[in-house]
């Protein structure tokens, strides 16, 4: 996972496609866009995450002696090209949204600017990690939605496809508002608490319930938490762990709760928690675990289920309900000399209809509510009129035409490389955490449910517009 040739996690057309560029077209530039077309689980965005990972991946980018040897092995490459391969140095430019924005559909969250021979080989690699971490942030947002800020603990790395979708899905997790994770090696390298109870092995080894649970309090008599389950939650469980509470009571600890991880949780939720409060334990916590989501969690809570925290793990690290993030990666111009010519995808499928040229996205804030109230995307040398009247982003939309006026414009991209120079700030994932929180507090609530979520609408410039027409009446007979 933190190899630093991670340059052939690449489809081969990439590097087909390259070396004939290097051939074919020389020192031309090329322009391309990462993007989102569909947002998972019938949302209306996506929190983006990835970015930091992608532009550590991209400042190391390189080609391994064995990799160069391997190349040439399969006989489809140029001397040349494998020779640029063994002397790689990444030079294009990438502008970037900051992690943790909400991001709607067509939106551009990536450039990525400089010589096709280069600018092509990155597809693979940045659409795995931005798909991959933007999913698992998404799922987390709503997850933790759900929750209505009782703590959600990230516990999928048994569930996760691996051990890099694990660490890097744990931070993603995070991002989309989780407190902690299971996943220590995620715990270590990006400073996120790590936590945990016990597994039903622990009380299955011993004896007992009730000297699994004494030997655990012996050693973590200040940060006990009991799993209550493993034979009966209400008869043996909870009466052992409140025998348990109030010897450690007697002995000056304090910091109790129980884990339960399967049945009804609601009944026994309510019964544990009147059980505690009984015996003089009402601050000892109610965790519950055991395959949540944002629906259960939900449901649990609209029945007035006493949990305190949710230990969530494989729904959450795989994203099972809407597993893929199909962003994609699409040439918007190429750059001869000092003459930029933007380029589009025109297909029969007409919602593939992709943004021609360098372009710039603008949140729109209402000068009144001080809300979001749309976004607008345009060419990235013109200048936002302070009002207009746009065309949806959407070639699909029934309402092609907006009025947008009394706003504030608010940039999304910024410069975040220049070669191997980072441009950006990269914050610890709290304070992209704490940063996504204030960006969905600008959203109007209808576009943040979790059902029926309202459509957040995204308009392009009347210039970008024409631009994008004049290209499709151009390609529309070839």
């Amino acid at each position: 996972m933190d190899a630093d040739n991670w340059a052939l996690v690449t489809d081969l057309y990439e590097l087909t496609m390259a070396n004939g560029f290097k051939e074919k077209l020389g020192e031309e530039e090329g322009v391309f866009d990462i993007f989102f077309r569909k947002m998972p689980d019938d949302g209306s965005f996506v929190v983006l995450a990835g970015l930091e990972q992608a532009v550590e991946e991209l400042k190391n980018f390189h080609f391994e002696k064995e990799d160069i040897e391997y190349l040439k092995g399969l006989n489809l490459f140029s001397d040349d090209f494998i020779e640029y391969l063994a002397d790689f140095k990444f030079s294009c430019r990438v502008w970037a949204v900051p992690e943790g924005t909400p991001i709607f559909p067509r939106e551009p969250v990536m450039t990525i600017q400089g010589p096709l021979i280069q600018a092509q080989l990155f597809e693979t690699l940045l659409l795995s990690i931005i798909n991959h971490e933007t999913l698992i942030a998404t799922k987390a947002r709503r997850i933790t939605a759900a929750a209505k800020g009782r703590g959600v603990m990230e516990f999928g790395a048994r569930r996760a496809q691996g051990p890099s979708s694990a660490t890097y899905g744990a931070r993603a997790a995070v991002i989309g508002g989780a407190s902690s994770t299971s996943n220590l090696l995620a715990a270590k390298k990006f400073g996120i608490p790590a936590a945990g109870t016990m597994a039903h092995s622990w009380i299955e080894a011993f004896d007992s319930e009730y000297d699994a649970f004494r030997a655990w309090a012996d050693i973590y008599p200040d940060n006990c938490s009991l799993l209550a389950d493993t034979y009966d939650v209400l008869e043996s469980g909870v009466p052992n762990a409140i025998k348990i509470f109030n010897e450690l009571k007697a002995e000056g600890h304090g910091n109790f709760g129980i884990r339960i991880d399967s049945g009804d949780v609601t009944k026994l939720a309510e019964a544990a928690r009147e059980m505690m409060d009984e015996a003089g334990f009402p601050n000892a916590k109610i965790t519950i675990s055991n395959a949540l989501d944002e629906n259960i969690i939900q449901s649990l809570l609209e029945q007035g289920a006493p949990i305190d925290n949710f230990g969530v793990g494989e729904k959450m690290i795989t994203s099972s309900s809407s597993p893929v993030l199909s962003g994609v990666y699409k040439l918007s111009a190429v750059i001869k000399g000092d003459k930029l010519i933007p380029k589009i995808k025109v297909s029969e499928s007409k919602g593939k209809l992709t943004l021609p040229g360098i372009k710039q996205t603008y949140r729109l804030i209402d000068n009144k509510s001080g809300k979001a109230f749309a976004d607008i995307i345009t060419l990235r040398d013109e200048d936002l009129p302070s009002e207009l009247t746009a065309f949806k982003a959407d070639p699909l939309a029934t309402k092609q035409k907006g009025h947008l006026a009394n706003f504030t414009a608010v940039p999304l991209q910024k410069e975040a490389m220049d070669g191997t120079e980072v441009k950006i700030d990269l914050p610890n994932v709290f304070e992209i955490q704490k940063f996504s929180k204030s960006q969905l507090d600008l959203l109007p609530h209808s576009t943040k449910r979790l059902l029926n979520a309202d459509e957040y609408p995204v308009f392009i410039t009347p210039k970008l517009y024409e631009v994008q027409q004049e290209l499709v009446s151009k390609f529309a007979d070839q």
